[in-house]
C-alpha cells in the first residue's frame, strides 16, 4: 500500500510530525482533486499482471460519498467536537469515550483480500461501487490511558482492580499509554445495565447510518471483542455475550425501523484452539448461541458465519447488492492508525486492503473535515 501511494500520488512521510503519538505524518505530491480525472490508477502497480484498475474521477466519487453520523442524545456530540476529533485531537477521557457514538461511513472499494491476493478490476466493473466502509470505536478494556473512561465508567470496583496513581487517584500509566492491573486483584464487577445500554445505543446509531446510507445487506464483526475485550481481566467471554445480547435486542426490537437493510451477516472467523488442535468457545459461538437459544425472530435475516468479512463483502457485492463492512477503529478517530507500522489489528488489515487511506484519512479526503457532512441524529 505505501510503494502504491508513492508511485501513483507521491506519498510522503513528513519528518518529525506525528498525528498521534507513534502515527506519523504524511502529505501527498498534490491533492487528488488536482489530478486528471481520466488518469488510470492501477492497484499495486500498472506491470501487474491483473490489477485492480481505477480513475481519478472514481476515488473522487468515493471520497465524497463520506459522510458521519453520530448519536445527538450523547452529551457533548457536536460538530466542533467531531471537526477536532476525526483529526487525531480528541482528549484522553470522555471524548475518547464519545467516539463510539460516531459513525464515519464512505464508499470503499476493496482492493485486496486478507490473504493478499488482488482482486482483479477493470473499469466496467461495477461491484466496487456497492460496497461501504463503516468506521467505528469499540469500547475498549485493554487498557490504555485514552480510554481511561470505557475502564472507570463500566468497571464498578476499577480501584481494586488497576495499579493507581496517587496524584491523580486515577489507573497509573505504564510505557506512555497502558494500565496494569494488580497481580492479585478482585473478580471485575461490571456496571451490566451501563455497558448493556452503551452497546445497544452503538448499534442502533450504526445500523441507523446502514440504513439511511440505503445499504442493503450490513456485514458486522466482532466489535471490541478482541484483545480489547478484557481477556487479561477474566471479563472477555461475559463481554462478548452481552455484545450479542445487545445486537439481538435491537434487531428483534427495532428491525422493522430499518427501511433499506433486508439481511445482516456477521462475519466471525473461528480461531481459538486449545493445544490438542480443539476449536474452543469463542465470539462466533457466543453469537450463534444467543441467536438461537433465544429464538430470533426479527424481520431481518441473520447470517453467522466463519469466514472473514471481505470474502463475505465481496461475494455480497458481486451479488449487485448495496453491502457495508464494519471497520473497528481507533478512539483517536484517525482512519487505519498505526498501518504504516503494519500493526496486527483488524483497522490497519483494513486500510491495508482497501481504498480506506483515501476516502477517510483526513490528510488525503479533505471531505473528512467539512462539518456540513456531520449529521447528528
Amino acid at each position: 500500500m505505501e510503494n502504491f501511494l508513492k508511485q501513483d500520488f507521491g506519498f510522503h512521510n513528513i519528518a518529525g510530525q506525528y498525528i498521534v503519538p507513534g502515527v506519523r505524518a504524511f502529505q501527498l505530491a498534490e491533492p487528488i482533486s488536482k489530478l486528471d480525472p481520466e488518469r488510470v490508477i492501477y492497484f499495486p502497480h500498472y506491470q501487474y499482471h491483473s490489477p485492480f484498475v481505477m480513475t481519478v474521477a472514481e476515488i473522487l466519487k468515493w471520497q465524497d460519498s463520506y459522510v458521519v453520523y453520530a448519536d445527538g442524545n450523547v452529551p457533548g456530540i457536536k460538530k466542533e467536537f467531531l471537526h477536532r476529533a476525526l483529526q487525531g485531537k480528541s482528549q484522553h477521557g470522555n471524548e475518547a469515550f464519545l467516539m463510539k457514538f460516531v459513525i464515519r461511513i464512505s464508499d470503499c472499494p476493496i482492493l485486496m483480500k486478507f490473504d493478499a491476493k488482488i482482486l482483479r478490476r477493470s473499469l466496467k466493473d461495477e461491484w466496487p461501487n456497492r460496497i461501504k466502509l463503516v468506521s467505528v470505536t469499540g469500547i475498549d478494556f485493554a487498557g490504555r490511558e485514552h480510554d481511561v473512561d470505557d475502564v472507570t465508567t463500566y468497571i464498578k470496583n476499577w480501584k481494586q482492580v488497576f495499579e493507581l496513581d496517587p496524584r491523580t487517584g486515577k489507573p497509573k500509566v505504564f510505557n506512555g499509554r497502558d494500565f496494569y492491573p494488580l497481580r492479585f486483584h478482585p473478580e471485575v464487577q461490571l456496571d451490566e445495565e451501563r455497558l448493556l445500554s452503551d452497546l445497544k445505543r452503538m448499534v442502533r446509531i450504526r445500523l441507523s447510518a446502514c440504513d439511511m446510507e440505503g445499504v442493503e445487506v450490513v456485514v458486522e464483526t466482532g466489535i471490541g471483542l478482541g484483545v480489547f475485550a478484557g481477556k487479561h481481566l477474566g471479563m472477555d467471554g461475559r463481554i462478548r455475550k452481552l455484545s450479542a445480547f445487545a445486537i439481538r435486542h435491537v434487531l428483534q426490537k427495532d428491525g422493522a425501523t430499518f427501511q433499506k437493510i433486508r439481511a445482516i451477516v456477521f462475519a466471525l472467523p473461528n480461531f481459538a484452539k486449545d493445544r490438542d488442535g480443539r476449536q474452543l468457545p469463542d465470539t462466533y459461538n457466543d453469537f450463534v448461541h444467543e441467536f438461537t437459544r433465544s429464538n430470533y425472530s426479527g424481520p431481518i435475516p441473520v447470517l453467522i458465519a466463519d469466514q472473514d468479512m471481505h470474502e463475505l463483502t465481496v461475494a455480497i457485492a458481486f451479488q449487485r447488492f448495496r453491502v457495508s463492512q464494519l471497520n473497528p477503529a481507533d478512539s483517536h478517530g484517525v482512519f487505519g492508525e498505526y498501518w504504516q507500522n503494519h500493526g496486527p489489528a483488524v483497522e490497519e488489515k483494513l486500510a491495508l486492503t482497501t481504498l480506506g487511506l483515501l476516502v477517510q484519512h483526513h490528510l488525503i479526503n479533505d471531505k473528512v473535515l467539512d462539518q456540513n457532512r456531520y449529521k447528528i441524529i
